[in-house]
């Protein structure tokens, strides 16, 4: 947790007192499943009045970090300022900033490490008055499959002072093997912001989001890899939280199952999710964001017949969001957009670096019959799990997700 959180220097220690939220971690030491509501021999108990946080029954140490963020997410819409499960960059030359949100496995960590843009943080950060700040000091990276080719930024910054957790390594060579999930399939990294060479320290900007970016997972292959959104679809991507889980990402998983996680982040949501969507999209209006959604699962045809877009192409269509390639097409007009059926979605039809037909899904499909009846099954998919909060959107919230006759 040194790694994770904002450390106070040895003057602010001199009058730090008590402190104000205490998390008591005791490992692996189970839960007392007879105990009246406990269901598993796993627990992460949160008391708000107590202000305090105990784990049982997990090595996952991410747990700790989680329970900060659940924190934030009950505090901050008291103080008007909106807490966000996402990650943040800044661009080095136009100071422009940018959101990613995004469950496990969609790229909210490696996208944004970017070589040309200084990074704020990587999972929790707060949307003020002023600007935006990280509520952490530290990443929390997935360490499975790492290379250096893929992403240089998180490989190199595994050095002294980074915690490796649950990889498996040669205990003569002490090489880690990031291919090997004989553990567990969520092997992760814990380092400093110091150990990225353009990360922003202390983690805090003024200056408002320019860009914010929905990302998902697609696994049936239909979704578009990028999309422009207008200020109700935000509202609906955002409650929704859409991804799919894969073989890779959870464990168990061998087939695609699509899943829902309210405002990416459903877990440590304490107030209702239309309070934090309200909140996203007064401030996406307020200051003229331009909001996306990210598709980085497949394309060609869903999990097990298609492939994953390329992450080459994924941060070519990033680039188009940066240098306002894309933000030009949406002044410019309608004509340089094609609609995807029953979703509604904005999809460009061309962009710099990146092949047409891997823009419009349906293009890269063999079966355009098997697109449209897979279209249709994610439709139906978001309308049921919408249900649960239709009732506290307006109308033309409800109506800016897909429309199934």
């Amino acid at each position: 947790m040194q790694n994770m959180l904002v450390m106070p220097t040895p003057e602010q220690l001199k009058d730090f007192g008590h402190p104000d939220f205490i998390i008591y971690n005791a490992g692996c030491f189970p839960a007392n499943r007879y105990t009246s509501g406990m269901t598993s021999s796993t627990s992460v108990c949160v008391h708000f009045q107590r202000r305090e946080m105990v784990i049982l029954g997990t090595e996952y140490a991410g747990e700790m970090k989680k329970g900060i963020l659940t924190l934030m997410m009950y505090a901050m819409p008291m103080k008007m300022q909106l807490p966000l499960h996402s990650s943040c960059n800044v661009g080095r030359e136009k100071g422009d900033v940018t959101l990613f949100f995004g469950l496990s496995g969609t790229g909210k960590t490696t996208l944004s490490a970017d070589v040309n843009r200084d990074l704020l943080g990587d999972d929790e950060h707060v949307w003020s008055d002023t600007g935006v700040f990280n509520v952490e000091g530290g990443c929390y990276a997935k360490a499975i499959d790492l290379t250096h080719d893929n992403e240089p930024e998180i490989f190199d910054a595994i050095r002294f002072g980074a915690v490796l957790e649950n990889v498996v390594f040669d205990s003569s060579t002490r090489v880690v093997d990031y291919h090997d999930t004989s553990v567990t399939e969520n092997t992760r990294c814990a380092y400093p912001l110091s150990h990225i060479p353009n990360s922003i320290i202390p983690a805090v900007v003024d200056t408002h989001p320019s860009n914010v970016v929905l990302l998902c997972c697609d696994a049936f292959g239909v979704l578009p890899p990028v999309s422009v959104l207008d200020p109700d679809q935000v509202q609906y991507y955002f409650i929704s939280g859409y991804t799919a889980k894969v073989a890779g990402t959870e464990q168990g998983i061998t087939e695609p199952t699509a899943t829902f996680s309210a405002c990416f982040g459903a877990p440590f949501l304490v107030w209702h999710p239309v309070v934090y969507a309200e909140m996203l999209s007064h401030k996406i209006q307020k200051h003229k964001c331009t909001a996306y959604l990210l598709n980085t699962g497949w394309i060609g045809g869903g999990y097990g017949e298609g492939k994953r877009c390329s992450l080459k192409y994924t941060r070519k269509m990033i680039d188009a969001m940066h240098d306002g390639t894309l933000k030009a097409m949406v002044d410019d007009g309608e004509h340089n957009f094609d609609t995807l059926p029953l979703f509604n979605l904005k999809v460009p039809k061309s962009l710099p670096g990146v092949p047409e037909h891997i823009l419009y899904p349906k293009d890269g499909w063999e079966d355009k019959e098997k697109f449209d009846a897979t279209l249709t099954k994610l439709a139906k998919l978001f309308e049921q799990n919408f249900q649960e909060y239709a009732d506290r959107c307006p109308q033309s919230v409800r109506e800016a997700g897909p429309q199934v006759e």
